[in-house]
């Protein structure tokens, strides 16, 4: 008999659920405590409903509680480890790793993801995702995103209109016209980590976990007309850390299925493993949400800043340049393979990880940018990887090429075991990273970060910086690596130690760089001078900052 995961202690079952809710009414006492402090338009309100809202307030009742107990369990195995433990493979749920059990089953639409693309919720953004010559698009209200209430709901809207077929956009600068092609790929919706808040809407006068929030109306809004389709409800959840926390997604998802009088399944997840702890917990993490979930994905830039934030304390796990920890390097290697092995033991895909390049305007500097994206995916191709992620339309004709040549006739690589290959250690999950630490390279993340800061408290998730597509999460490594370089006292390659004062020296020259770099006109009307004192206060402080975002939403409306 396998052992089960903890239970999280819900006030909510599923019988419960299905007593809450019947068609057309919804349990009016928990509506009554939810409380909508933002905006919201005429045409918002068509997303976010008296309907959608008590569907919200029942999910919160039941789940919003735990959020906090799963937070503050996140501190306390991150204080032993600070303290010198290093993450293991839990013994507790040894019997969980070595049973024979399966996930549930993929459906139809999800078989072939050989390629994805991602980036927010913007309306342009979205049909042109949508069309581009991938299999899925991973429509994004996290790391990709700012979530300035507007946008949140405005990003409703439009991934409302594209399951429905009906969503076109016309650029008013030039009249050029956008419109869904015929065949779009699939939708999943990737909602905010359990870390973040939606400050605009209260329940019992507290702020309401964002995930919940961005659940509740992509799936009250759309799950109809998915399921009218030959779709469904499919998800991206981010930054889970243990299998309690996948425990808590399993049990809103059966809530949900109950409350709606849906079939057990309806629902799809697929878990981004990125983070350090995580990847010790993948087979708990699938055990956890077995009935839902088909595949795990390798969020590798998160993945390098949680290492990074995990093993801060640690002077012998401090990485170099972040230009240098690529997929080659033995513990990203690993987490690769190990993810491969994991899932396809269960009948899950696994789901390489981001190409964040962009096509360059310059001929042969846009064919070093395709080989690049070529080695990469090819890479996680012979690695056995079900699909990949790009960030651009340009680049997905080449992600395509790469798996489709890998993959022939088949439509994923659930037949790649990896079972021959030797048994993959916490050890070798750990393994430190060698590499140069440079001044090119500091200064690079102090630019980096200072221009995504910047663009995030202006509203803006997703910016092209230096030929790449930069997210919250590869700002997070830029000021993390200087932290943690700060806090061990590390050395570049010109003699210099880094030191607060010598941070505080670069980045008030490369802000001055910046300024050359972008113009005046555009320095002056953003927010540099915020996103500078932000940057210092975060790779200053004695204490590693768990998330930039957390912070930076307070600058946000």
């Amino acid at each position: 008999m396998l052992a089960q995961t903890p239970e999280q202690g819900s006030a909510c079952t599923q019988d419960s659920a299905a007593t809450q809710h019947t068609a057309g009414h919804q349990s009016g006492d928990n509506l009554t405590r939810l409380n909508v402090t933002g905006h919201v338009t005429q045409t918002q309100a068509q997303i976010f409903s008296k309907p959608v809202q008590a569907f919200l307030a029942d999910l919160c009742a039941c789940f919003a509680p735990q959020v906090d107990g799963l937070l503050a369990e996140r501190e306390q195995r991150q204080s032993k480890i600070d303290a010198g433990a290093l993450p293991d493979f839990l013994t507790e749920t040894q019997d969980i790793r070595e049973g024979s059990w399966k996930i549930l089953g993929i459906p139809h639409d999800l078989q072939d993801r050989r390629v994805e693309i991602t980036g927010p919720t913007e309306r342009k953004m979205v049909i042109n995702a949508l069309n581009a010559n991938v299999k899925v698009f991973m429509a994004d209200f996290e790391d990709s995103m700012s979530p300035a209430w507007d946008k949140l709901l405005d990003g409703q809207i439009n991934l409302r209109d594209a399951v429905n077929g009906t969503i076109s956009y016309t650029n008013p600068d030039n009249d050029k016209s956008y419109q869904l092609k015929n065949d779009p790929a699939v939708l999943i919706c990737r909602v905010r980590g359990l870390h973040l808040k939606e400050k605009h809407v209260q329940f019992d006068g507290m702020v309401i976990p964002g995930a919940l929030f961005d659940f509740a109306l992509y799936f009250y809004n759309n799950y109809q007309a998915l399921l009218k389709k030959g779709s469904g409800p499919y998800f991206y959840l981010p930054k889970l850390q243990a299998h309690q926390e996948a425990k808590w997604w399993s049990e809103v998802f059966h809530f949900t299925e109950s409350y709606f009088g849906l079939d057990t399944g309806t629902i799809k997840a697929t878990v981004l493993i990125e983070t350090l702890p995580a990847v010790f917990q993948m087979d708990e993490i699938l055990f956890a949400l077995k009935e839902h979930i088909v595949g795990l994905n390798c969020g590798r830039w998160d993945y390098i800043f949680s290492y990074i934030k995990t093993l801060k304390k640690h002077p012998d796990r401090v990485l170099p340049d972040r230009q240098v920890v690529t997929m080659d390097k033995p513990f990203l290697s690993a987490y690769s393979r190990l993810l491969v092995y994991t899932c396809h033991k269960r009948g899950a895909f696994a789901m390489g990880g981001m190409a964040a390049f962009i096509p360059a305007k310059d001929p042969q500097e846009n064919a070093r940018v395709l080989d690049k994206i070529r080695t990469d995916k090819m890479l996680e191709a012979t690695n056995g990887h079900d699909g990949t992620w790009v960030a651009h339309p340009g680049l997905a004709d080449t992600a395509m090429d790469v798996f489709s040549e890998v993959l022939g006739e088949r439509s994923n690589q659930l037949d790649v075991s990896r079972m021959a290959d030797a048994p993959i250690h916490a050890a070798d999950l750990l393994e430190p990273c060698e590499g140069p630490r440079t001044e090119q390279g500091m200064r690079h993340n102090i630019r980096v970060a200072l221009q995504y800061i910047e663009a995030w408290i202006s509203g803006n998730g997703c910016v092209p910086i230096y030929g790449l597509m930069e997210d919250a999460a590869t700002a997070e490594i830029s000021r993390a690596s200087i932290w943690q370089w700060i806090q061990h006292g590390k050395a570049l390659d010109n003699g210099q130690v880094v030191t607060k004062q010598l941070f505080r020296a670069y980045l008030a020259e490369e802000i001055e760089v910046v300024r050359a770099e972008i113009g005046e006109a555009r320095f002056q009307a953003g927010r540099f001078e915020q996103a500078a004192e932000l940057m210092e206060s975060l790779t200053t402080s004695d204490e590693l900052s768990n998330f930039l975002t957390i912070p930076g939403y307070d600058y946000l409306d």
